[in-house]
């Protein structure tokens, strides 16, 4: 087992690394929500791909 500071560096990393996993997990769905009401939104608008409809 490490003691003194490579073990407390390993758990700063391993606590960074935690957060940095957290973060993007968070972007990701925030993204996702986005893209999705702003297809609702769209839909809504009356707007759809081809111009013809």
């Amino acid at each position: 087992m490490m003691t003194g500071p490579t073990a407390m560096s390993s758990d700063l990393i391993g606590h960074l690394l935690l957060h940095r996993a957290i973060e993007v997990s968070i972007v990701i769905v925030a993204l996702a929500v986005l893209a999705l009401g702003m297809r609702v939104v769209w839909r809504k608008a009356g707007c759809t791909r081809n111009p013809e409809d």
